[in-house]
């Protein structure tokens, strides 16, 4: 696509809601309303039935039952592998996405967070964003794909896992230790990764190719306790607090490493003046305390970039209104920098707190640092080349996310993951996990197109020809 056709593009979508969506949008359209419609929840719902009717779509397409794998873990917890065979000439590329969603309770909502509403441009309901978009985008498109009766110089293989959200124990994690055979790949796309749009502007297309380690401390003190007339200066809950106290005051040292300094290096080019100057330092490496002091103070993403972060999530403490607290828990959520130990980062907590009578206990989290994933020829190159198509303009950005996505566990596994979707959502106003969540329904279409196109790329050529326009007729 030209740089006038993407334009051109931009201005369809923005326009009123009068062109009625293509073949393969309303497939979309469809499969997103019945994973969104199905609650998978881990408190009450379930992937299985998720995975099956998933796995439905599929059958009715024309895939054969041996290519289309319901797996089911445990009770309510179900997975989807698929394949896609093409001739076998290199391995094959796996395409990740959850099925589950956090929680969401009706009376914090505004409206139903399981039944998929459409208003004023947008999708809302729980997973619009995370992940049932990228979920559905891919059952679509392989149906796409196997309509158009693609072979791919490598098969495709689609995977929608359960436990995403909460341990991967009944999804990912399972899968390789139960049936690596099935899921066996090179590389590997998934979430992580995705647009970043303020106003009408599009800001860039992120490319996650490393991410933070998720970890939990629970901080305690115990005490004799006693009774509350009788108050001492030892006191359970003033201890822990003082505790808490430095740890809000303490920064963990700078440690950027090659993917955040190229993330700011590109975020310095979208920026002007001051900022754009301290960006493009900490880029080039400089590290001066001055100029981290003022982007770790302009924005949490900008601090979440530049080091380790230890935040205090939970507390708890005392027993009875009229006794002196005999136990005082804090919980204390890390995200730790890549490269960084788990033992680097209890040592620096114990300085913090300064205090032997703070008891560091574990939570039973298991430390699972993963290695970057390496920024390929091949892989960068086609994400460029997939944005300069429908993007004109808009730049990739190589990002650390500073969440947690199931892709360590791939690269642990040796298989290379990106997280990238092609998906923009507003950077200043990301709903996922929260109140309202929803998704620009442009964005989905766009995803989808952007999706087929790179698959193609990274899997041989276009499917029965020239793709089509990025996302003709969508709805805004």
């Amino acid at each position: 696509m030209t740089g006038r056709a993407g334009l051109l593009l931009a201005a369809l979508l923005a326009a009123a809601p009068a062109v009625a969506l293509e073949p393969h949008q309303q497939l979309l359209r469809g499969i997103y309303e019945e994973l969104v419609e199905i609650d998978t929840t881990h408190s009450a719902g379930d992937t299985y039935r998720a995975a099956e009717a998933m796995a439905a779509r599929l059958r009715a397409a024309g895939f054969p039952s041996d290519d289309v794998h319901v797996l089911q873990a445990a009770p309510r917890k179900g997975n989807l592998v698929a394949h896609l065979h093409g001739s076998g000439a290199r391995r094959p590329l796996l395409l990740l996405a959850h099925l589950d969603v956090v929680e969401a309770r009706r009376d914090d909502w505004s409206r139903d967070p399981f039944t998929l509403a459409e208003q004023d441009g947008f999708f809302y309901g729980r997973g619009t964003l995370d992940d049932k978009a990228m979920a559905a985008i891919f059952v679509a498109n392989f149906i796409r794909w196997r309509q158009a009766g693609w072979v791919p110089d490598r098969d495709v293989i689609l995977v929608l896992e359960a436990d995403e959200e909460t341990t991967a124990e009944h999804g990912i994690r399972w899968l390789l230790a139960n049936h690596r055979d099935l899921i066996d790949a090179e590389l590997a796309i998934n979430e992580g990764g995705g647009g970043a749009y303020r106003g009408e502007q599009l800001l860039y297309n992120a490319l996650q190719a490393s991410e933070k380690v998720y970890f939990n401390y629970d901080l305690e003190v115990r005490n004799v306790g006693g009774h509350s007339s009788l108050p001492v200066k030892d006191n359970a809950i003033y201890r822990l607090a003082g505790g808490l106290a430095r740890l809000a005051a303490f920064d963990f040292p700078v440690n950027v490493d090659a993917v955040n300094r190229a993330w700011f290096r590109s975020m310095a080019q979208l920026n002007g003046g001051p900022l754009a100057d301290d960006m493009r330092a900490v880029g080039d490496g400089r590290t001066d305390p001055a100029v981290v002091a003022r982007l770790a103070a302009g924005h949490p993403t900008y601090n979440a970039r530049l080091r380790t972060t230890c935040v205090a999530t939970q507390l708890e403490g005392g027993h009875a209104p009229n006794a002196l607290p005999q136990l005082a828990r804090a919980r204390v959520n890390c995200r730790i920098m890549p490269g960084e130990t788990e033992a680097q980062v209890r040592a620096t907590l114990r300085g913090v707190l300064a205090d032997p009578e703070i008891a560091i206990v574990d939570t039973g989290d298991e430390f699972r640092p993963s290695p970057p994933s390496p920024l390929t020829a091949e892989l960068l190159g086609a994400v460029e080349a997939v944005t300069a198509e429908l993007w004109p303009g808009v730049p990739v950005l190589p990002v650390m996310s500073t969440g947690a996505t199931d892709s360590l566990y791939l690269r642990n596994a040796g298989i290379a993951a990106y997280g990238t979707s092609g998906i923009f959502s507003d950077i200043d106003d990301n709903r996922a996990h929260g109140r309202d969540e929803r998704l620009r329904v442009r964005s989905l279409y766009e995803g989808q197109e952007y999706l087929h196109r790179l698959v193609q790329r990274l899997a041989g050529t276009a499917a029965g020809g020239a793709a089509a326009p990025a996302a003709a007729g969508a709805r805004d």
